[in-house]
């Protein structure tokens, strides 16, 4: 099993700031859609391929401190995600969710953000039971290439 990137983040040093902030130390490669107060991003650690992420522009850690402006785009932005996956990758499902604190399982606690995970019937295979291990097939810059254009085509819809 061949996951380079996975090292950076192993061994790598962890730089301060938030990941997710546009001041800070956000990466916008995996960016694939920029709304008005909102954003869509892949995970860099997906559970599968095309593992989505909403967040919020604003460096907020709860959903209570969302404004009205901002819960509506986050929806919106999941129902478009939904078309977008379901055009690009035709997955059987979805899990959608968040994880709100570090005893919740939260990643990056401090900044709010949704999950949005396409799913097949059987993806969940032996690797992930037995190793522990996840085998994405596609590597992210080329599944970013193919979901931002049909975020763009999608926005247009709107």
């Amino acid at each position: 099993m061949f996951a380079p990137w996975r090292m950076e983040y192993l061994v790598g040093e962890k730089q301060d700031g938030c990941v997710f902030c546009k001041c800070s130390i956000r990466c916008d490669d995996y960016i694939v859609f920029e709304g008005k107060t909102c954003f869509v991003m892949l995970n860099r650690y997906p559970y599968v391929g095309g593992h989505l992420m909403i967040i919020p522009q604003r460096h907020l850690g709860g959903i209570e401190e969302l404004t009205s402006e901002e819960r509506m785009e986050i929806f919106a932005l999941m129902d478009k995600a939904l078309k977008v996956l379901k055009e690009a990758m035709n997955p059987h499902g979805f899990n959608i969710g968040m994880n709100l604190g570090k005893a919740a399982g939260a990643g990056i606690a401090e900044h709010v953000h949704v999950h949005i995970i396409p799913r097949w019937d059987g993806d969940t295979n032996f690797m992930s039971v037995v190793g522990n291990v996840r085998v994405i097939p596609e590597d992210l810059a080329t599944t970013a290439a193919k979901l931002a254009p049909l975020f763009k085509k999608h926005h247009q819809e709107v």
